[in-house]
């Protein structure tokens, strides 16, 4: 079963986030408290996969959850398989609409001088809030029929 692994913000742009056990995604603006929420951004909220986070542990680095600066990671789903539009729903109440896969950056950031790669350029997904609600790790995640 997909689900969420952690939920994770930070106060200033261009950190790494702290995975908290909980939060609030408010419609059509993001994680309440992340310093990337923004009600005119198509990318509301950021996804990694915990197999994405994996891929860079097999290189040797020690990271983990909000290491990425994303808002949730996920365990069981493929993200970057889903084309943009699709809407996943997780736990009983928030519905997330897909906006794009991967980013473009413009500096390296600490793991890509560590490593020489990172996976949030490929693998990283975004995402816009289209139903809010509180999100905790081990919510469950579904892709929208």
């Amino acid at each position: 079963m997909a689900k969420i692994i952690a939920v994770c913000r930070s106060e200033n742009k261009g950190t790494k986030k702290e995975a908290v056990n909980q939060g609030v995604l408010r419609e059509d603006y993001g994680l309440i408290g992340d310093a990337h929420a923004d009600c005119c951004s198509q990318r509301q909220v950021s996804l990694l996969s915990r197999e994405s986070i994996d891929k860079m542990r097999a290189l040797g680095l020690e990271v983990g959850p909000g290491d990425f600066a994303e808002n949730l990671t996920t365990e069981g789903i493929d993200l970057v398989s889903l084309p943009p539009g699709t809407r996943i729903s997780i736990g009983k109440e928030i519905i997330l609409e897909i906006t794009q896969i991967g980013k473009e950056c413009h500096t390296p950031c600490a793991i890509y001088r560590q490593a020489g790669e990172c996976v949030m350029p490929r693998e990283g997904v975004f995402a816009k809030v289209i139903r809010g609600g509180a999100i905790r790790t081990h919510d469950p995640i579904k892709v929208e029929g």
